[in-house]
């Protein structure tokens, strides 16, 4: 078994205050869940800024490839989106024996 972790650290284009920030970030994340349904995702970081967001992405998968494979087309799909400037991805990869 192996759980893939994807961390996107996005810059919001046309937000001016939190609210704003809500009404961007909530869509984007359930545009995610409806393409990608396995995946769990959450907004992790930089709730206090308005222009900046973080976003975490976890999936479950039998083998590493598959696991990879998802979160990479995970963050293509965020990275086209528009209006959303990716700032950086990081991928994290763990298995059960704790490598």
């Amino acid at each position: 078994m192996y759980v893939g972790a994807l961390t996107l650290d996005m810059l919001l284009g046309d937000v001016r205050s939190l609210k704003q920030k809500r009404s961007a970030v909530r869509p984007l994340i359930a545009e995610v869940h409806r393409k990608f349904p396995g995946l769990a995702v959450a907004e992790t970081g930089h709730l206090d800024l308005h222009r900046r967001t973080e976003i975490g992405v976890a999936v479950v998968a039998s083998t590493a490839s598959h696991a990879v494979e998802v979160l990479q087309a995970c963050e293509r799909f965020v990275a086209a989106r528009p209006g959303i400037e990716l700032l950086s991805a990081r991928q994290r990869l763990f298995n059960d024996e704790g490598e």
